[in-house]
């Protein structure tokens, strides 16, 4: 599985994994096991990177969303008049009616 590079010669030296063919090389089903779960756990973690950041793209996106929305919410509430319209004709038309015994 891991060849050692200058066994013997330096102490400090770091061992090499060498590329294993398994068509070529004869492996025990417990070694062909192994390579099948460390290249499982390879590819899910390529998988959860991707998944990562499109969850957090996603987030953000409707973050931006909400925010936007409730930003022009308020925008568009604090300009409306309307309201300030209806009470100025509501005044002048209890100033201009009739004063009744009822009133």
């Amino acid at each position: 599985m891991a060849d050692k590079v200058g066994q013997g010669r330096d102490e400090s030296s770091a061992s090499f994994a060498r590329r294993v063919d398994p068509q070529s090389e004869r492996l025990t089903p417990a070694q062909r096991e192994f390579i099948r779960q460390v290249e499982r756990a390879q590819w899910q973690r390529g998988a959860a990177k991707k998944l990562r950041s499109r969850n957090i793209l996603l987030g953000l996106s409707i973050g931006a969303v909400a925010l936007g929305i409730y930003g022009y919410t308020f925008y568009s509430v604090s300009q409306e008049k309307f309201l300030d319209d209806l009470e100025e004709d509501a005044k002048v038309a209890r100033t201009l009616a009739q004063k009744t015994s009822a009133n």
